[in-house]
């Protein structure tokens, strides 16, 4: 049987292609959501302020993935708050009342962008957020480790680096941790089949990037990642099509965002 998919923020650039590779595998009776609907590309309209509606969409789902988000790092108490933190317990406390086994929740590298970028960090390294988006990322990064630890929901979190949609790499910094679409399609397929047993992890996603800052080769044996893409063999391609790379590269993995 097919497992059921709730997918939030599937207009959005990760969304959408989540959306429409997952549909493509057959394996997975998807509910696409977003703040509007979208007819054309069967998206529903869910509103994640409202918790009678995300419950509404919760209900008969085995998993969710939580991509929705509203990106606006200057506007923290209008929009960062009440759309991604208050939106994010929504999620959670629907899953908990209509029985989700899993959350599988879109988070950053901001989340730890702070760190040198000599350093290789670990998942399990302590935070160090690189702007108030980071920060709301490592918030609903704790609220699943809660809801894992009190309530028995398997929450994945997965720190996205560097998605420029169905393109190659257009700067240094992301040459380190770009994903191509075909691994995030794998990586967060693999999130929605992995054991049961899980019931907290925070994982990199990345490519197999040549010069990646994070070390994803343990995925593999962990939840059966095996990115096929590496942001290096894109260079000339990337070079050809946007000309000289960005210079972006920073002492701090989060780039250009940590400049004071």
């Amino acid at each position: 049987m097919n497992k059921k998919l709730l997918i939030t923020g599937a207009s959005g650039k990760v969304g959408w292609s989540l959306t429409s590779k997952l549909r493509e595998t057959g394996r997975y009776e998807i509910a696409a959501t977003d703040l509007e609907a979208d007819a054309g590309r069967g998206i529903a309209a869910l509103d994640m302020t409202d918790p009678d509606a995300v419950r509404a969409a919760a209900r008969g789902m085995d998993a969710i993935l939580h991509i929705g988000w509203a990106e606006d790092d200057e506007d923290f108490l209008g929009k960062v708050l009440p759309v991604n933190v208050t939106g994010a317990y929504h999620i959670y406390e629907a899953a908990r009342e209509c029985g989700v086994s899993r959350v599988v929740f879109a988070s950053s590298n901001h989340a730890t962008g702070f760190y040198s970028a000599e350093e290789r960090v670990e998942p399990e390294d302590p935070y160090r957020p690189d702007s108030f988006y980071g920060l709301s990322k490592c918030y609903i990064e704790l609220l699943g480790r809660l809801y894992a630890d009190k309530h028995g929901i398997s929450s994945i979190n997965v720190r996205i680096g560097n998605y420029p949609g169905n393109r190659p790499p257009a700067s240094k910094r992301a040459l380190k941790i770009w994903i191509s679409e075909r691994d995030l399609a794998s990586l967060f397929a693999c999130c929605v089949d992995a054991d049961p047993s899980f019931d907290f992890l925070s994982l990199y996603g990345t490519s197999a990037n040549a010069h990646n800052y994070y070390d994803i080769g343990y995925l593999k044996e962990l939840i059966g990642y095996e990115p096929q893409d590496d942001a290096e063999a894109l260079r000339e391609e990337a070079e050809r099509l946007y000309g000289e790379l960005k210079d972006d590269e920073l002492p701090l993995q989060g780039g250009g965002i940590t400049r004071r």
